[in-house]
């Protein structure tokens, strides 16, 4: 498969805020014209305002969105299909966190979280796929995590979509091989994105535990080391060279080795490491470690 030409139209969700924001403005620079998407109304207008004052005649369109309402996304899709034929490449990159055990969350931030992390990029594929065939070289791009590698306790939830959006464009792209389609999966580790910060808290948590859970994730914060934009960066390599799998970090690299080594035990070797990577220096990898430019130091 040859080499992604990012001239025509990329859609590009979660765009007012970190890796979204970060790709938004690579993409712009390489050619792109530009379809954002976020619930996020005034981050979405001030990128577009950036983009359009460094990038004069580029067309940047934005939709405010809440990816969690399923007839919203369906409705997206099919505006997007009908308002811009030359869509080549679609990254599905919106993203929630959910804080607390199984027994700590509802049903109802469960289906919250899989709305968002993987029944919506699922249903923009559907939506814009016949789109996508028609404009020779298209590529998909759906970002998963570390745990999409590795299944930690107290992140039950967040697993289950980050594993289900793996195996969905696992899969997908071995079926859109044949067309000319490429599919790539991200896993990032430890990115600066605030996404800690903006996660919600089990429902069925008490008054303590909702507490412990916030300062928790305000800790777990801090040691978000990797710039969105040397995330973003390594991604657009992965999308150039049409990867299937990029891998951002040590924290997502170093996971994804001793699961492979340890498929049933990895969890306590996971413990460990998360101590030992902060010092580790961080590698940012498209699938084989030849090919991994350096990145900032991750947890």
């Amino acid at each position: 498969m040859s080499e992604f030409d990012f001239r025509g139209t990329a859609v590009v969700t979660g765009a007012a805020g970190g890796i979204g924001r970060a790709l938004a403005r690579r993409l712009a620079s390489r050619g792109s014209a530009l379809v954002l998407v976020d619930r996020d109304a005034a981050g979405l207008d001030a990128l577009a305002a950036e983009l359009t004052t460094r990038h004069p005649g580029r067309e940047i369109t934005s939709y405010t969105v809440d990816l969690s309402e399923s007839d919203s996304v369906h409705r997206l899709g099919r505006t997007l299909a009908e308002a811009h034929p030359g869509l080549r490449l679609l990254v599905n990159n919106a993203g929630v966190a959910l804080s607390g055990s199984f027994e700590q969350c509802s049903k109802e931030d469960v289906d919250w979280l899989l709305a968002v992390n993987l029944l919506a990029p699922i249903d923009l594929v559907r939506e814009l796929l016949p789109t996508l065939r028609r404009n020779s070289g298209s590529h998909i791009v759906n970002v998963s995590s570390v745990f999409g590698l590795v299944a930690p306790a107290g992140n039950v939830a967040y697993s289950a979509s980050k594993f289900g959006i793996r195996g969905f464009t696992e899969a997908l792209g071995a079926e859109l091989a044949p067309a000319g389609i490429g599919v790539t999966s991200v896993h990032p580790g430890g990115i600066r994105t605030g996404i800690a910060l903006s996660a919600r808290l089990g429902t069925n948590m008490t008054d303590d535990e909702r507490a412990r859970a916030a300062e928790a994730n305000v800790e777990f914060d801090k040691v978000l080391s990797i710039a969105p934009e040397r995330a973003a960066d390594i991604v657009m390599a992965g999308i150039a060279r049409r990867r299937p799998r990029v891998l951002i970090g040590a924290s997502a690299t170093v996971p994804d080795i001793v699961a492979r080594v340890f498929p049933t035990r990895y969890h306590r070797v996971v413990e460990w490491i998360e101590t030992a990577a902060r010092v580790l220096p961080a590698r940012g990898t498209i699938d084989a470690a030849a090919d991994a430019p350096r990145s900032a130091a991750v947890r």
